[in-house]
């Protein structure tokens, strides 16, 4: 393909995309870096035409047609459908702005297109075939996501992952190479995984702190109640009477065997007295015992449950904690993503630069 015999009329920079033809629907990058996009008009044959190149490969070679159509899908990306390429392009700015312009442009090649082909069917001439457009250059954006049709594919550097080992060790010699401020972002980077990485550590550690008190907890009230349980049959048997004692008189007695067995009677009475009475002062005593155990056990309880407490105020703030640290690290993926493409960008000027330079 050749641009000699054709004229730039405006230009922008976007991340260039094409629709899948297997399934229609998932957007394929052309690259990871922003492209180049402009509009040319043929003298020749009359025509305008999107052109993109990666390298000396064309990304896009899309001659504009009055029944063409450019369909903004977000703030950021937008697309239109080439019949003659049997494919869709999509292409992702780094503002609306940009978007915006973009499709202004679209709309009037489109207008001149169809006034050419009125003319070319009329036989006549367009008599201003470039729309007076100047050509300028849009300033390079920064890293841009952007979302195909639907929002169903998101697409973002492969840098704002956490890289593997030897994506590490690229972006290691990259920021090498650049400035001392682009190695502490990847320091901090680092630092923030670490630290997310021992707050998940310390959260389990936690949980099954948590998980073992609840099991002694239980365990202490399964023995409070039966304490419980053996101190009510304790006093339901302190409660119970001795049995009555029963005299037994015989009619033929005489006046010392009566007095005798009224003496016996006597002494088996006191027996039974000071028997009954040991009991009771035993009984009191265990029960006392049982009953300082129970207000032992009821305490240890609430020291538990306290704990349990406690820990579950250090569970939620760690939950926060690990929460927050999550967002730090999005939040500095993202700007050294940012600075990493804008670093990039530096390299391909002055790359640019050094080849013009004679």
């Amino acid at each position: 393909m050749s641009t000699a015999r054709e004229q730039p009329i405006f230009s922008t920079r976007a991340h260039v995309f094409q629709i899948d033809p297997a399934t229609k629907r998932n957007w394929i990058p052309a690259g990871k870096h922003a492209l180049t996009v402009s509009y040319f008009y043929d003298a020749t044959r009359n025509v305008y035409r999107i052109i993109s190149l990666g390298g000396a490969k064309a990304i896009i070679n899309s001659t504009v047609t009055p029944n063409m159509t450019f369909t903004k899908t977000s703030q950021k990306f937008g697309q239109w459908a080439d019949s003659r390429a049997n494919t869709v392009y999509g292409l992702g700015f780094a503002s609306e702005q940009h978007l915006t312009q973009f499709a202004e442009k679209f709309q009037e090649v489109k207008e001149a297109a169809r006034l050419a082909r009125e003319k070319s069917q009329d036989g006549g001439e367009l008599t201003s075939p470039a729309l007076g457009l100047t050509a300028h250059q849009v300033p390079p954006s920064p890293l841009v996501s952007a979302n195909g049709p639907g929002d169903e594919k998101l697409f973002r550097s492969q840098s704002a992952d956490a890289p593997g080992p030897a994506e590490r060790e690229r972006l290691k010699k990259m920021l090498s190479e650049g400035s001392v401020g682009e190695v502490q972002w990847e320091a901090e980077f680092f630092a923030l995984q670490d630290s997310n990485n021992k707050l998940a550590g310390a959260l389990r550690e936690a949980n099954a702190a948590a998980a073992q008190w609840r099991q002694q907890l239980e365990a202490q009230r399964a023995e409070a109640e039966r304490l419980r349980q053996r101190v009510a049959e304790l006093e339901a048997q302190a409660a119970a009477e001795p049995p009555a004692v029963s005299e037994k008189e015989g009619p033929s007695q005489s006046l010392e065997q009566l007095e005798a067995l009224v003496q016996t009677k006597d002494q088996e009475i006191q027996t039974l007295r000071s028997q009954t009475s040991g009991s009771r002062e035993a009984t009191d005593t265990e029960r006392e015992e049982t009953q300082q155990k129970v207000q032992d056990l009821e305490t240890r309880n609430a020291e538990l449950e306290h704990q349990l407490r406690a820990t579950e105020r250090s569970l939620e703030e760690a939950r926060v904690e690990r929460e927050r640290a999550r967002a730090e690290v999005g939040r500095a993926a993202q700007l050294l993503d940012v600075r990493l493409f804008e670093l990039s960008e530096l390299r391909e000027g002055l790359a640019r630069l050094a080849e013009g330079a004679p």
